[in-house]
This record gives structure tokens, sequence and C-alpha cells, in this order.
């Protein structure tokens, strides 16, 4: 099979690779995906430029989590009605070597859900991360609804769905977003108003666009950088859940404030969410795929080949939606 994969780490165009491996074969337990298409992810692109220093110690990597493609064999104990399936994938490349970044991959049957017909490959390569940890920033701490929730970077790959998650269950939401089209691509996917977290104390702006009250949760893509405008503008009892902090790596806790506050702060990655909050998520979006009620973009699709390009891409940014890997050959 045609995979990508790097030996070491470094830059993408010095160290992903792209050849022939073999194509693996379904364990117990696993299901063989053909896959068309292979979502790359901020962590997929941390893990290539060493965010994990013994993730090469066995060997070389296929890297990314997320993908799309049809069940093409099954393993002991997966029963052979599943081959032919249509399948989204996640955590490919989550304590093991292998990801989605190739023609074929091999994974737990529970890692390959099915895709509904209604849904292309392209969108099923953008499920596994954005929209599993939007399920998890949004409902970790209960029921959302009559809540207020600020969804910071309402524009991006998470925010966008976090949106849609909290309006579709009935909360009101503001979000964070600067310029016309970041504003109009949150107001689409549901927010009742945005602010620019580009202005000099924009936390004011949110408690005006709320009647001057307190929001109740926040979804927060840069915790250190946000977290002094988000404490002026949370509630009594607030929760924070936040999935990134690329500017600020190593934030201070100003921890009176924030304990006579009684903040929670909830630290979410898809990887080591309970099963049974992962399985609730994949409830809901497949529920929601099934309906056409989820809002999904797809702004780069990059040939394997290419690999490297998308790998630049995600960390170049200034675009809005998912970068995905077009796997085949065809």
């Amino acid at each position: 099979m045609t995979a990508a994969w790097f030996e070491e780490f470094g830059p993408a165009a010095d160290v992903l690779e792209v050849g022939e491996e073999p194509v693996p074969v379904a364990g117990s337990g696993e299901v063989l995906v053909q896959l068309e298409t292979s979502g790359v992810n901020p962590s997929d692109v941390k893990k290539r430029a060493g965010s994990f220093p013994d993730l090469l110690d066995e060997g070389l990597v296929i890297p990314h989590s997320d993908g799309a493609g049809v069940v093409a064999a099954v393993g002991e104990g997966v029963s052979d009605s599943r081959v032919g399936d249509r399948v989204w994938v996640y955590q490919a490349q989550y304590g093991r070597r292998f990801g989605t970044a190739a023609e074929f991959v091999a994974i737990d049957a529970s890692r390959a859900v099915v895709l509904p017909d209604n849904t292309s490959f392209e969108i099923g390569a953008c499920l596994g991360i954005p929209a599993m940890t939007a399920h998890r920033c949004v409902f970790a701490d209960g029921p959302v609804t009559d809540k207020t929730i600020l969804v910071t970077g309402g524009a991006g790959r998470v925010g966008h769905y976090a949106i849609q998650w909290a309006s579709r269950a009935g909360a009101k939401v503001i979000a964070s977003a600067c310029g016309d089209e970041d504003h109009k691509s949150c107001v689409e996917a549901g927010a009742d108003a945005t602010v620019c977290h580009r202005d000099d104390n924009w936390s004011a702006a949110v408690l005006d666009v709320n009647g001057g009250k307190p929001v109740d949760r926040v979804v927060d893509v840069e915790f250190g950088r946000n977290l002094p405008e988000v404490l002026k503008l949370v509630k009594a009892g607030a929760t924070i859940a936040t999935y990134s902090s690329t500017q600020v790596t190593e934030p201070s806790l100003p921890f009176f404030q924030m304990m006579y506050q009684d903040l929670t702060v909830r630290f979410v990655i898809v990887y080591a969410m309970p099963e049974e909050a992962k399985q609730q998520a994949i409830a809901d979006i497949s529920t929601k795929l099934s309906a056409d009620e989820l809002q999904h973009r797809v702004a780069h699709v990059v040939p394997l080949v290419e690999i490297a390009r998308a790998h630049e891409l995600i960390e170049d940014g200034g675009f809005r939606g998912c970068v995905v890997l077009a796997l085949s050959q065809d």
C-alpha cells in the first residue's frame, strides 16, 4: 500500500516520506479499513515535530488519527456484515504507530464508526478530533439548555462545531471572531452574537451583548492568552473547558482569584476522554449526520504525496476549516 511516514522528528518537508508499506492485517476485534481520506490535525503536526520524544522508539510512524473509508476485511470476533461499511475512523494513531496517512489501516472495530450515505469521506475525516473535542467541551459538565456559553475562536475547527452543539442543545452562544467572514461563519453555525478577541478589554463586549450578565461556561481555544479576559466575564461556579494553549504554553494561574470564583478548569483531549463520553459523542454525531443537521468546512484537500504541504498548511494557519488528505489513487 502507499503510505506516508516519518522516522525522525523535524520539519515536514525534511522528515515526511511517501512510499510503499505492507498492508496491515485486521487482528482480533479489529477491522481493516481501505481509507479514502485522512484528516490532518494540530496534534499530528506536533507529534511529527517531536512533542512525544519516545514516539519513534519502536520504529517509523504513519501519522494521523482521523480518516474515513470502507471496511475491507474483519478480524476474529467481528461480524462479516461489517465488510463494505462506509466508516469514519478516530484514534488511529493514539498509543500506536500506524495511523491513517495510508491506503489501509487496521483498527479496533469500535473506532470505525458507520458513516451515513449522505456524508462524504472528506467530512468523515473531520469528525474524530474536531467534532468530538467540541462535544466534550460543551457537554462534559451537564446540560446546556438555557445556559450562556462563550466559544472563543468560534470560526476555528473545534469552535465551529462547539457553536453548533451548544446552540442546538438550547444554549445562548456568544462567539469570539474577528472580521466579517468569521462573524458570518459563527452566526450561520448558530451563535447569537460575536465579539472580537483582538480588541482590548474584549470581555466588556461579551458582558455587553449578554445584557451585563456573566457567562455560565467557556469553550476556549487559547487558554493562557485568554484567561485574564475570561476571568472578567465568567460567573461564580463557571466552567472553562479548554483544548489548546498554543500562544502561552505554560500559563500562570491567579489561584486565589479563581478559587474565590469557584471555577472549574477542564482540559480536553479526545484520546483521554472517558469511554462513555466518546460513545455519547459518536451517538450524537451519527444522529446529526443522518439528519443533515451539522455544518462542516473542508478548507483544503491535498493528495497523499503532498502530505508535507498539508502539515505546513496546519502550521501556517490563516484559513478556516479542515485539512484532508485524499488517499484514493483513482
